[in-house]
């Protein structure tokens, strides 16, 4: 019996049948180990989830999204360690996700985590074991970057991107429904890019260019004010917990996310993480505002411009090249507040 699989929900259960009609079951003794687990209280929403400042109330864990990237890398590749390199990429992800990556001043590329990938694996006495067990070693599986399939750069097309896009459409943002994001997955296949070396790639230019559209939808929500000030504004809480002694950065790795939250509700931020997490509406303004809590900074632009039969989809789609221009055109200057300011 899986502790993890065997008490996920339909709707997810349902999601991982698109990626992979064949759950591979040696792969469940790799998610069942602690470490990997205690990401299944971590929302791959950075903490936006919490906040009405957000439609979505949908829990989809960074244990769900690491095992979603794992079973879209063995569908395309068969390969056990280039899976798990994908099961295991985030690992190390902490409580808020990439609030901490504010926190860590990391917000324009956002990997300030990555690199306790190697020792979170190095200290598990499961995972360890299991490698060994099979044969593996651990600078096989400890970076996902080895494999393009599994990840490469922007705005190429990789196992996790696809994850992250497909999850955050499907699930958090409800831009598209099973049946979509089934046509979607079933027209990709491994292609030869640019650089020849291998990436995911559509063979329509329908699919391709629907799959822009919607990405495009979702690379505006990763960093619109609303994003960009509630990331910060946890990063910034979690900050001042920290200097107070209230927490601890290890706490952001062992705890869970309800956990934290009841640390910042018993604490003298409750007043401002209530008016957060009730807001409707941010407020932006082209001048600095006076007297309050503001946000005023870019992030990291995510964005992809995915192959068509070995052609990025901008060069052969008018419509295609448009969406991307629109999303990487879209202003980051604004300061961004709601109606409070810190008391020291």
């Amino acid at each position: 019996m899986s502790k993890y699989y065997d008490n996920v929900s339909k709707k997810i259960k349902d999601y991982f049948k698109i990626l992979e009609p064949d759950f591979p079951e040696w792969l469940n003794e790799y998610i069942d180990t602690k470490e990997l687990i205690s990401q299944q209280y971590i929302s791959i929403t950075c903490g936006t989830i919490y906040s009405d400042l957000f439609e979505s109330n949908f829990f989809f864990s960074s244990l769900d999204h690491s095992v979603a990237v794992a079973l879209i890398v063995w569908h395309f590749t068969h390969d056990k360690k280039q899976t798990l390199s994908g099961l295991f990429h985030d690992i190390a992800t902490p409580v808020f996700k990439h609030c901490v990556d504010f926190l860590n001043g990391d917000y324009m590329a956002q990997e300030s985590t990555e690199d306790l990938t190697t020792e979170m694996i190095k200290k598990s006495k499961e995972i360890t074991t299991l490698l060994k067990r099979d044969k593996i070693n651990i600078e096989e599986v400890d970076n996902y970057h080895l494999y393009p399939i599994a990840d490469n750069d922007t705005p190429k097309l990789s196992a996790d991107r696809l994850e992250y896009s497909l999850s955050n459409a499907l699930f958090t943002y409800k831009l598209l429904d099973f049946e979509s994001i089934k046509e979607i997955y079933d027209d990709i296949e491994i292609q030869l890019n640019e650089e020849n070396e291998i990436e995911l790639g559509f063979r329509t230019k329908k699919m391709a260019r629907n799959f822009v559209k919607f990405t495009s939808r979702l690379s505006v929500i990763y960093r619109e004010d609303r994003t960009r000030y509630s990331m910060r504004l946890l990063a910034d809480i979690l900050k001042r917990l920290s200097n107070e002694n209230k927490i601890s950065k290890k706490d952001l790795y062992e705890l869970k996310e309800s956990e934290v939250i009841n640390i910042i509700e018993n604490s003298r931020y409750n007043n401002i993480f209530n008016i957060w997490k009730n807001a409707k509406k941010v407020k932006i303004s082209k001048e600095e505002p006076k007297n309050v809590y503001y946000v005023h900074h870019g992030a990291k632009i995510r964005y992809i411009d995915p192959l068509f039969n070995g052609k990025r989809i901008s060069e052969c789609c008018k419509i295609a090249n448009k969406l991307i221009e629109n999303n990487l055109s879209y202003d980051m200057n604004n300061y961004v507040y709601l109606d409070f300011n810190f008391s020291d």
